[in-house]
């Protein structure tokens, strides 16, 4: 009897152990769900002011993204350099922090160099160029790069804010007109030389900087695009707007990829097709509010000189010398080739 009910004793802790083994199997899949459960924030950084299209661009793009997955993925958007300057940002994205920012390819230049070309002068003329640049096989080979040597996601390139103009208190129609004059321009290689090369002196100040820079006469004025140009209110300093259209800028939202890699493979998807969504509609809104813009610039005293009253064939002629300075001869025909200009 004693026998039997060793045995029997035996039997049921078995069970017991085979029951605990089963539990911890649940438990792990409990686990599971819960890290499901995470929420994560990606904190977004930009130069411009609230008023701009990029902006409502963003907070739609966050929107999106915390719908399709169901509010575990938000998106915090920083206006007006509220995080700190782009270098600033893309350092801390570089070390993991769950920051984006808007940046150029001047700036990603420093990464991989060849990518500045994308805003070099005139290496475009329209929206449409911009964006098969963007999607050439020579670009996508960039992104590659500056994800698998550098550390650097690119989640959408195709953020299209229009044509960069120069704001100054005289009217500019040729290069010559710039001569001695300081103007303000990103700090990259690519925006200095191709600046310099226009006939100016470029000179590196943050965007929010401008409207009293002019004021205290630290620099003669700005290029600029008019979807930054009108929020900043720099019609209320510098009189006229001589539309060169010497840089069609193309930007980016890139983040660390440190971070990026921590998201799961779903939310990277959903992150970068929502991303290239947003920068589609706005880049249109861009293109549709700029007749706008410069209408109220004009209404608040600012001169518009059109690009007929401009000699662009001198400012053309002349961009050339800062492709020779980067060694982008070679590198603009090879891009033309493959989008067929």
């Amino acid at each position: 009897m004693k026998k039997l009910l060793s045995i029997l004793l035996t039997a049921m802790m078995s069970v017991s152990v085979l029951a605990g083994c089963s539990s911890g199997g649940s438990t792990g899949t409990s686990s599971s769900n819960k890290s499901n459960d995470k929420v994560y924030t990606l904190k977004m950084s930009t130069q411009l002011n609230d008023g701009s299209p990029f902006v409502e661009g963003f907070k739609a793009w966050a929107e999106a993204v915390k719908e399709r997955t169901d509010g575990k993925l938000l998106i915090e958007v920083y206006p007006s350099a509220a995080l700190g300057s782009d270098e600033d940002v893309i350092e801390q994205a570089l070390e993991g922090v769950n920051v984006a920012v808007l940046t150029d390819g001047g700036r990603m230049a420093n990464y991989v160099s060849d990518i500045g070309i994308i805003n070099a002068a005139y290496i475009g003329d329209n929206y449409e160029e911009m964006i098969k640049i963007t999607e050439s096989e020579t670009f996508k080979g960039w992104v590659d790069e500056l994800s698998s040597q550098h550390g650097i996601e690119v989640l959408n390139f195709g953020w299209y804010d229009g044509p960069r103009h120069f704001l100054t208190n005289k009217p500019i129609k040729s290069p010559a007109d710039l001569t001695n004059m300081l103007i303000r321009t990103p700090g990259a290689d690519v925006w200095s030389k191709s600046i310099a090369a226009l006939g100016a002196t470029p000179a590196s100040l943050g965007w929010n900087d401008v409207y009293n820079g002019v004021q205290t006469k630290v620099i003669d004025g700005a290029e600029g695009q008019t979807s930054a140009s009108y929020p900043a209110r720099l019609y209320e300093v510098l009189k006229y707007m001589s539309k060169t259209g010497h840089i069609q800028l193309m930007n980016g939202i890139i983040v660390g990829e440190k971070w990026f890699s921590t998201l799961p493979e779903e939310y990277q998807t959903i992150l970068k097709e929502e991303c290239a969504k947003a920068a589609a509609e706005a880049s249109k809104v861009v293109m549709e509010k700029a007749s706008e813009y410069e209408a109220e610039m004009a209404k608040n005293g600012m001169t518009i000189i059109e690009a007929d009253e401009i000699d662009i064939a001198a400012f053309k002629e002349a961009a050339e010398k800062a492709y020779e300075d980067l060694g982008y001869v070679e590198l603009r025909q090879k891009i033309y080739e493959e989008i067929g200009k």
